[in-house]
């Protein structure tokens, strides 16, 4: 335990920490992509590592991010909050237009543009918006609430203009994706905590929260989401099928019916797993195995051993986005990195906690690990902004400026990070301007008194002169 607290005591722990846990993240998951993907691949199309190259295509683009975002400052953080979440509204609202378009009226696509459920398609191009709004919303709103600072106590100040900005996107986020929501409403309930806001207003806003949740669960029946509107509710059935689950005899035509195959994978696998690509479950049993599901997986490839080097990890990485939230100064980046650690770790508690049935399903890939390459792009752009607030922790700034890496080191990877700002003393209120200083009064031989010498306090005269 010594050794290990003398090595996270060390300037660059929070650094080294972010890009050990997320880069082993990120190698594990294109190693269970290719191992849930490489079978479907093969029989449709003949190519085992079809899934895997357009996967580490994403993972190339999204190191790129990664490098990007950990050279810009915080103020080019703050400075992109507004536009993107701009961006990211105006995408959710062509996403959800022409999904009323094609549900309402059978319009597939308008020119160039299409949607289906929760990606929106520009030619080849495919994006996820509700992706690009959980970075949007971390920006901007960490930028609101650093802005407001002490004024967060009332009510007044939250409800302009963070509750009416995020109340929108709630609706746009949540109508076709509840699973999103939720993951939006962790990064939220992060950026509130680190900001201090009082436990009546979290009261409130639970309340408030279990409503609209309710409201999104009731317009499955409308077509929310996968839903139609002659079929049940499956958001409703997958709560019933959680408080209350039915008999195992009855999940092959119901709605638990990967809840079900999940938990055999999971028993399947054991303590130590039935080995690397040796799996069952992927073929063709486990819908979405390779996104939503891909933790049952890891579960029947790697056993326990596995899942507990994926929990370890996750741990680790909200530890380092915790512990950098605690040392930076600047108040936009310890809301932004509370913000970011929230979203990351609430919605692998989500994915996970869906998988083994400890949480509703909801249907959210895991981060790092799921195929999709949106959401990989966005997070590792995310974790770029964390390792950028952690070169600009004190410790780390100044020991990076006492021993500077090489000048191409700088160019190439990150710049130095800027010196945390020395508190000054409160100013002396300014001396009597006089002719002649007291200190530096002149002697009766008309010489200089010594610098901080006093004039002697005794008074000559006679005490009736002194009173005249």
């Amino acid at each position: 335990m010594a050794a290990l607290r003398g090595l996270l005591a060390r300037p660059l722990a929070s650094y080294y920490l972010l890009l050990s846990s997320a880069g082993l993240l990120l190698v594990i998951g294109l190693t269970m992509v290719f191992s849930a993907t490489s079978v479907k691949d093969y029989a449709e199309g003949g190519d085992a590592s079809a899934s895997l190259v357009k996967q580490t295509i994403f993972a190339v683009i999204g190191i790129v991010a990664f490098w990007a975002c950990q050279r810009l400052p915080a103020r080019s953080f703050r400075a992109l909050g507004r536009p993107m979440l701009a961006i990211a509204v105006v995408l959710l609202l062509i996403l959800n237009v022409l999904f009323a378009l094609n549900s309402l009226f059978r319009v597939k696509s308008v020119g160039p543009l299409h949607a289906e459920l929760l990606w929106l398609y520009l030619g080849p191009i495919q994006v996820q918006p509700s992706e690009l709004a959980k970075f949007a919303l971390v920006l901007w709103g960490a930028h609101v609430l650093a802005r407001k600072g002490a004024a967060l106590g009332w009510w007044k100040e939250l409800a302009t203009p963070l509750f009416p900005v995020v109340g929108l996107l709630f609706v746009l986020v949540g109508y076709n994706d509840l699973g999103t929501m939720l993951c939006l409403l962790a990064l939220v309930v992060g950026l509130l905590w680190a900001a201090g806001v009082r436990l009546q207003i979290f009261a409130a806003l639970s309340a408030v929260g279990l409503l609209g949740i309710g409201l999104l669960v009731a317009v499955a029946s409308l077509g929310a989401g996968s839903g139609s509107r002659d079929a049940d509710n499956y958001r409703l059935a997958r709560l019933t099928n959680f408080v209350n689950p039915p008999p195992l005899d009855q999940c092959a035509a119901d709605a638990c019916y990967q809840l079900v195959q999940a938990r055999n994978a999971i028993e399947h696998g054991g303590w130590f797993g039935v080995g690397l690509g040796k799996s069952s479950v992927k073929f063709g049993w486990l819908p979405a195995a390779h996104n939503d599901f891909i933790f049952a997986v890891i579960a029947e490839e790697l056993g326990v051993v596995g899942c507990t080097v994926v929990l370890v990890l996750f741990a680790v990485l909200a530890y380092t986005g915790l512990r950098i939230a605690r040392r930076v100064e600047d108040p936009f980046r310890r809301l932004a990195a509370a913000g970011v650690t929230a979203w990351l770790v609430g919605q692998a508690v989500i994915n996970i906690g869906g998988v083994t049935g400890l949480l509703p399903l909801t249907g959210v890939p895991l981060p790092f690990i799921s195929d999709g390459g949106s959401a990989l792009v966005v997070t590792l752009a995310a974790v770029g902004m964390l390792a950028s607030f952690a070169r600009a922790e004190p410790d780390a700034a100044r020991a990076l400026h006492a021993r500077p890496p090489a000048r191409w080191v700088r160019l190439v990877w990150a710049p130095l990070p800027p010196l945390p700002g020395r508190r000054r003393r409160p100013a002396s209120p300014p001396a009597d301007r006089g002719s002649v200083p007291r200190s530096r009064a002149r002697r009766k031989d008309d010489q200089a008194a010594v610098r901080g010498a006093r004039p002697s306090r005794t008074r000559a005269g006679t005490a009736s002169e002194r009173r005249r």
